[in-house]
C-alpha cells in the first residue's frame, strides 16, 4: 500500500528550500500526525544532530514512521559528492552517506542520494563520472543491505545534474550495478521537466522505484501547479508501487497549508 509522508528540514543552510516543515522534529511530528500522515522524511545536517531516543519517543507518541533520510547536507554544508575527481573527497562523501545510512537504518528508513551524486565536467568525462557513481552506489548499496534498508538514488533535472535525468535512464543505470539494493526516487518535480509522459515514465520504472516525491509542477503542494495527477497516481497503483509518496515541497503559502493540500490530494488519489 502506498503511504504518505512529509518532509522536515533541520539544515539552516538550506532554509528556503523545498521542505515543508522547518521548526524541528517535534513540531513536524505533531502536525503530520494531526493531519493523518504515515511518516516524516528527515533532512538533517549530519547523522549525530538528531537525538535518537527523542525521535523514537516522538514516533511512538504520534504513531509515525521515518520514510527516508536525506543526504544532501553533505553537499550543502560540506561540498561533498560521489563523483569528485579528488579521491579523498569522494571517500569523505561516502563516509558521510554511510553515517546517514546508519542513522536511517535505526528507523528502517533508507538514505536518499540526490545532490551528492555530483556531475561531470572539466577534466572529468561523463563516462568517468558514471563509473565513479556506479562504484560508490555498489559499495553503499551493499552497506545499506547490512542495515536491511535499500539505498535510494534520485535522478535530478538537467539544472541540478548532468548525469542521470530520467527514470528510464535511471533504470538502465541500475541494471549495470552489481548490487541489487539500489532503488530509484521518482521526483515528480524533476520528472515534470525531463519526462515527456510522467505516467509512462513511472511504468518504465516498474520494480525499480522505491520512493516518490509527491509534488506539483512548481514544486508546491499537489494541486497548486498544473500537473495532471490522475494518470500518475494510476500508474503508481498499476505498477504496484508500495513505498512512500512524500511531499518535498516549498511551504507556500505556509507549512500548514502545504501539508493540508498534500494530504487531501493523497487521500483523493490513493484512498478514495
Amino acid at each position: 500500500m502506498i503511504q504518505s509522508a512529509i518532509t522536515v528540514s533541520l539544515v539552516e543552510e538550506a532554509r528556503g528550500g523545498p521542505f515543508v516543515f522547518w521548526d524541528g522534529i517535534a513540531d513536524a511530528c505533531e502536525h503530520a500526525s494531526n493531519l493523518g500522515f504515515d511518516a516524516i522524511e528527515i533532512f538533517a545536517p549530519s547523522h549525530d544532530t538528531v537525538d535518537r531516543a527523542e525521535l523514537k519517543g516522538l514516533l511512538e507518541k504520534f504513531n509515525l514512521n521515518v520514510a527516508a533520510v536525506g543526504t544532501g547536507a553533505g553537499m550543502v554544508k560540506h561540498g561533498l559528492n560521489l563523483t569528485d575527481p579528488d579521491q579523498s573527497r569522494r571517500e569523505s562523501a561516502k563516509d558521510f552517506i554511510r553515517q546517514m545510512i546508519d542513522f536511517g537504518g535505526e528507523f528502517n528508513a533508507p538514505a536518499i542520494i540526490g545532490s551528492m551524486q555530483g556531475r561531470w565536467g572539466g577534466d572529468l568525462s561523463r563516462n568517468d563520472a558514471l563509473s565513479l557513481l556506479a562504484e560508490a552506489l555498489n559499495e553503499l548499496g551493499e552497506y545499506a543491505a547490512k542495515k536491511n534498508v535499500p539505498l535510494i538514488y534520485e535522478p535530478l533535472n538537467r539544472y541540478e545534474t548532468n548525469l542521470i535525468t530520467t527514470i528510464a535512464d535511471g533504470v538502465e543505470f541500475l541494471k549495470t550495478l552489481s548490487t541489487k539494493n539500489v532503488k530509484l526516487l521518482a521526483d515528480l518535480f524533476h520528472m515534470n521537466i525531463e519526462e515527456a509522459d510522467l505516467a509512462e515514465a513511472i511504468r518504465s520504472g516498474r520494480g525499480y522505484i522505491g520512493h516518490v516525491h509527491f509534488v506539483d509542477s512548481n514544486r508546491q503542494a499537489t494541486g497548486r501547479g498544473h500537473m495532471d495527477f490522475a494518470p500518475i497516481a494510476a500508474a503508481m497503483i498499476e505498477t504496484e508501487f508500495d513505498g512512500y509518496a512524500s511531499a518535498e515541497a516549498f511551504p507556500i503559502p505556509d507549512s500548514r497549508t502545504t501539508a493540508e493540500k498534500t494530504i487531501e490530494a493523497f487521500q483523493t488519489y490513493f484512498r478514495s
